[in-house]
């Protein structure tokens, strides 16, 4: 069991959680993710690690409240406690050797890129952070960011916040402008990670995404987050989560995390809660 020591909203739509994990905190680095279980009917649920603590033994995570799942975890509070918390899962995010990089999140998926952009930073490079969101409401982690980054910008689709536009609009104009960075990062929503790409292919600029597809185990064993990099098929949980942006297949990753959108819908309108249940029949 795994104990929730912090609990924190960030906005009406994604919470953040210190979970006690240890042995996780220890190893985690930038870039890997855990898998979580809130009970042993739960399904598992993969999360990048959003950041770790390794004096206090406490791993970081992220979520947006838009499953099942993620809304049943999102009801737990501090001091409450989830079956299961494995990790760390993947590779993480190669940081050496970057002298010039720029990191662009996209909603949520800043949760993802703040770490990276830390790690970035820590070994020497200088970090443009580029940050996009609907919205200022849904407006997350900015003062997180201007610590790590030494450019950072703010964008948002109606301009309500920052400036206006979508992250490639900024991003483009960063180089046209002569940005010449050794390494782009796109952590998001896949149609903003594939229009990353498409931006700086003309410009040659080597484009990493962080991919999250349909995952069951973790291992590769069970190969439902199969995608297609450069024609080859890779498994995100133990390739990845990481690829070169260029080479991803993004049509069929779309493709493929929409099958089960239906029968998520399904399971969150007909799920009856066994301790609502369970007080019911107490009362009778």
């Amino acid at each position: 069991m795994f104990k929730i020591v912090r609990k924190k909203e960030l906005n009406e739509a994604v919470t953040l959680m210190d979970i006690e994990a240890p042995f996780i905190a220890k190893k985690a680095k930038a870039g890997q993710f855990i898998i979580f279980r809130i009970d042993e009917q739960g399904e598992r649920v993969p999360l990048t690690v959003a950041g770790y603590d390794r004096e206090k033994g406490t791993v970081t995570i992220i979520f947006q409240k838009v499953g099942f799942a993620t809304k049943a975890l999102g009801q737990l509070n501090e001091g409450d406690f989830i079956r299961d918390f494995v990790g760390p899962l993947g590779k993480p995010t190669p940081v050496e050797g970057k002298k010039k990089v720029c990191v662009v999140g996209g909603g949520v998926g800043c949760a993802i890129a703040l770490p990276s952009a830390k790690a970035f930073k820590e070994a020497g490079a200088e970090v443009t952070v580029i940050v996009g969101f609907r919205n200022k409401d849904i407006v997350i982690l900015e003062d997180e960011f201007k610590a790590c980054a030494d450019h950072m910008y703010l964008m948002t689709d109606d301009g309500s916040y920052g400036e206006q536009g979508f992250v490639t609009v900024k991003l483009q104009q960063l180089l046209e402008a002569g940005e010449n960075f050794d390494e782009v990062l796109a952590i998001g929503p896949i149609p903003m990670m594939k229009f990353v790409c498409k931006t700086t292919e003309p410009f040659g600029v080597h484009t990493s995404v962080s991919l999250n597809p349909i995952m069951v185990d973790g291992t590769g064993m069970c190969g439902g987050c199969r995608v297609t990099v450069g024609g080859e098929v890779k498994f995100a949980c133990v390739d990845g989560p990481e690829f070169d942006g260029h080479k991803v297949d993004f049509a069929e990753l779309m493709s493929r995390n929409s099958l089960y959108r239906g029968r998520e819908a399904e399971v969150t309108e007909k799920h009856a809660c066994r301790i609502e249940k369970m007080g019911k029949d107490l009362i009778k």
